[in-house]
């Protein structure tokens, strides 16, 4: 018995891991990207940098061309939410249909007038984001909180993006065995 077939039974549930480094490479851009993001925004613009974790979170890829597009569409989808639910805030007073009503009016701009589907879902939580802050606040708070809540959301996305990038360059991941 050979030193590598003693090392894949002392540890099988390692064997996958050992000839496939991408789930091991997208944990340590999470990893990284959320130190970033965290110091950031908690500890340089004191603010709760929940939202920007998420949008790193699905902004870090470990193929640097899908993170691209990752990065792409979300943020295409987030202006589209922020455009909406500034609309649905600036229009009219506190309404039980502004909501559900905005949230229908963003997925169809979203899936049939920019035609951007991967992330499109990110386009209606961005509406409810900045229409909540609206609902709760005064008019110009809404907007001011619902923008600020916009740009922590688009802030992971770049760090997530760069973080990929980075990591691509410092540790190149090579193509799978019979990948083309």
């Amino acid at each position: 018995m050979n030193a590598e077939a003693r090392k894949a039974e002392h540890a099988p549930w390692l064997e996958p891991v050992r000839h496939d480094l991408v789930g091991v490479r997208f944990a340590v851009n999470v990893f990284i990207a959320s130190i970033i993001v965290w110091f950031v925004l908690r500890r340089i613009a004191d603010t709760n940098p929940i939202w920007a974790i998420a949008s790193m979170v699905a902004s870090s890829e470990p193929v640097v061309k899908e993170a691209a597009r990752m990065f792409r569409s979300r943020l295409i989808n987030v202006l589209i939410g922020c455009v909406v639910g500034l609309i649905f805030v600036l229009i009219g007073g506190e309404n039980l249909w502004k909501l559900p009503t905005a949230l229908a009016v963003t997925v169809l701009v979203s899936s049939y007038l920019i035609h951007v589907q991967t992330m499109w879902r990110q386009a209606p939580i961005t509406a409810a984001i900045v229409i909540a802050a609206g609902i709760e606040h005064s008019k110009l708070t809404g907007i001011e909180r619902g923008l600020h809540k916009v740009g922590e959301v688009i802030f992971g996305c770049v760090v997530g993006l760069g973080v990929s990038w980075l990591m691509a360059k410092v540790w190149p991941l090579r193509p799978k065995a019979g990948a083309a």
